[in-house]
């Protein structure tokens, strides 16, 4: 007998009997294989005592790995709920995956009420097992027998997963006294698990259904070495520090009250840093040769069906009745802009045509999905829709990767590039999708851009470039996007009149920059850590007198700010000064002025920046030269 490995250098190592693939591992180097975690076996992960028993492609996984990552924190995973099990002789567990950053499980305790103080009882006993060091065996079972164990077990959520299988056998993964169902693959003992932390606790309804049972879901994650785990965890409280929903309401720019979830209110100095962002979007636009339109919020059902969201995303949709018709409010902005589009007949000397819109948009989310401004029911989407021929196609998109990354580069954001392929769920022939798919490519390409493929992952009308940008602590988002669509305008009969005098289908983009105004005021929000650059700051310099003699010049100076287009504001309030320039250091305000007997004399200013300190004494046409320039580059003042 005679087994052929091939390794990925394209190496064979040959064996003249079944073997582990921790055997294969050791054949190839003992440290290797002490630092194995898992390995996949013609491209499937598996547990590292698997048996190869005939010709495969192997390849190995350490914790430098994000194969070898997810398992350890999978495992982690199981680790904490035979903790809680312990604990709780009645919990029963739901599921338990691995996820970015770490793992979770969603646990049934019973009516019994878990604090995040429990947490660190949980951590003890996990500790406690990961002493006693137990092999974590993988075993094989009938799906109808395991159907049956979970029952006599009284785990329904488990049997409840089992029923739907389609499968005659299905794995459990036993350690100790505790037995998971799991596909694995996991580490070979609980004491390959020693740096954990359990970090938070959550509600989740059992299958993300509102008519099920709401469980308690754990959050932890798992690192290889600790000085790792410190490391995320402290990312973590800088992340908390810079919760936009904390500083939304500390700097009094928006919040979301009870009355409405889901449903964002901007205050007066939310609105000030909106209308930037908006203003801004618009002259850029203007540049990029982009005309604005406005459309309705409240269509009929008929133009639903047209663009087919009526069957892909109904459920996401909020429906009305008016004059005992079904109407719905606009998800998206597209067949609003179809209907501009198609209002009048085009030429190919008309095209491209580009529209943009500031459309406010409602999509029904879970209330469990709801986070801040991240995840809302209510968002504006900064849509444009271009309507071109098809050979303007890779020269507009190229047009609009370049218009995103002038974008992105004011805010100071890097970014990468994820280009989604066809999904399950399309509409269309495989000659559209694949035009479409390869002009993204080729544009990409021609710009030099690198970018990664999500398979799968596109619109149900076409492919599409997303934009994940990275904030200052490293965090990725989801923004802009780039979708080619050959389907609307064939849905809405959109045409136009060729070089040949015969009618045309024109092809169209969809694209957004910000994405949404609402979360992209929140990325920003946490990205600056509310302390906004000059120009997007709504308050941009404060004016503190020192003593009410010198109330009079520091409202001379505000108006002459206030004049030269800044905002400012006097705060002459009878409190002492070292609590107003508190006050003013944190409202994160860019500027102060604080002005006494010698700069109320000598017409100066003594200013004061944000992070710098005291930069010296101008003269006011001094200061508002350099709040110009600084303005005008859009520069962070820091």
């Amino acid at each position: 007998m005679s087994i052929n490995v091939v390794l990925p250098d394209g190496s064979v190592k040959k064996f003249d009997k079944p073997l582990t693939c921790l055997e294969v591992v050791e054949s190839i180097s003992l440290g290797l294989a002490r630092n194995a975690i898992c390995a996949s076996v013609n491209g499937v992960l598996c547990d590292l005592n698997k048996v190869i028993d005939s010709d495969c492609q192997f390849k190995v996984f350490t914790l430098k790995d994000e194969e070898g990552l997810e398992v350890l924190r999978h495992s982690t995973a199981h680790l904490m709920a035979q903790a809680v099990s312990r604990l709780w002789k009645n919990a029963k567990f739901a599921i338990g995956p691995a996820i970015k950053n770490g793992f979770y499980y969603d646990i049934d305790f019973e009516g019994a009420v878990i604090a995040t103080e429990d947490l660190e009882k949980i951590e003890k006993e996990m500790a406690k097992i990961v002493t006693e060091n137990l092999p974590i065996v993988r075993e094989e079972i009938k799906r109808e027998d395991a159907i049956e164990f979970f029952k006599e077990r009284n785990d329904n959520y488990k049997a409840e997963i089992l029923s739907e299988l389609d499968a005659e056998t299905v794995s459990l993964y036993r350690q100790g006294e505790y037995v998971d169902l799991c596909r694995g693959p996991h580490v070979s003992s609980t004491g390959k698990l020693k740096v954990f932390k359990l970090t938070s606790i959550a509600g989740a309804y059992w299958r993300g259904d509102t008519k099920n049972k709401m469980l308690t879901r754990i959050y932890g994650t798992a690192f290889e070495k600790k000085t790792e785990l410190d490391e995320y965890l402290q990312r973590l409280e800088e992340a908390k520090r810079r919760d936009h929903r904390k500083l939304g309401r500390e700097l009094d720019l928006f919040d979301i009250f009870e009355e409405g979830p889901g449903f964002p209110f901007f205050f007066p100095k939310g609105m000030v840093l909106r209308n930037l962002l908006e203003d801004f979007w618009r002259k850029e636009h203007a540049k990029a040769g982009y005309q604005e339109i406005k459309t309705p919020m409240i269509l009929n059902q008929e133009l639903w069906h047209r663009s087919g969201h009526w069957d892909h995303y109904k459920d996401n949709m909020y429906v009305v009745k008016i004059d005992d018709a079904d109407y719905a409010i606009k998800p998206m902005n597209c067949p609003g802009g179809m209907l501009v589009y198609k209002r009048k007949p085009h030429s190919y000397r008309d095209l491209p045509e580009r529209m943009a819109e500031l459309g406010l948009v409602h999509r029904h989310e879970l209330s469990g999905a709801l986070h801040g401004l991240m995840r809302v029911r209510c968002f504006t989407q900064d849509d444009a829709h271009i309507f071109m021929t098809p050979e303007q196609i890779e020269s507009e998109i190229e047009g609009v990767v370049r218009l995103i990354d002038k974008f992105y580069n004011v805010f100071g954001f890097k970014y990468r590039l994820e280009l989604s392929t066809r999904p399950e769920n399309s509409m269309g022939t495989d000659e559209q999708w694949e035009t479409a798919t390869n002009a993204l490519k080729n544009a990409l390409n021609k710009l030099g851009k690198d970018y990664e493929i999500n398979e799968g992952d596109g619109a149900f009308y076409g492919p599409k470039i997303d934009f994940h940008l990275e904030d200052s602590i490293g965090r990725t988002w989801q923004c802009g996007t780039i979708q080619l669509d050959f389907q609307m305008p064939e849905r809405f009969d959109l045409t136009y009149v060729g070089q040949d005098g015969e009618k045309h289908r024109p092809v169209m983009i969809h694209r957004v920059v910000f994405g949404s105004i609402e979360r992209f005021i929140a990325i920003l929000t946490e990205h600056y850590a509310g302390a906004f650059p000059l120009w997007l700051a709504p308050v941009q310099i404060k004016i503190v007198p020192i003593s009410e003699n010198q109330s009079e010049y520091a409202h001379e100076v505000c108006d002459r700010l206030v004049d030269s287009g800044f905002r400012a504001e006097v705060d002459d309030r009878n409190e002492k000064m070292g609590y107003r320039i508190r006050e003013a250091q944190l409202q994160k305000i860019p500027y102060m002025l604080v002005l006494g007997a010698k700069e109320a004399e000598n017409k100066t200013l003594a200013v004061r920046n944000r992070k710098k300190g005291d930069i010296g004494t101008m003269s006011i046409d001094e200061f508002v030269s350099k709040l110009c320039d600084e303005v005008q580059s859009k520069s962070d003042d820091m």
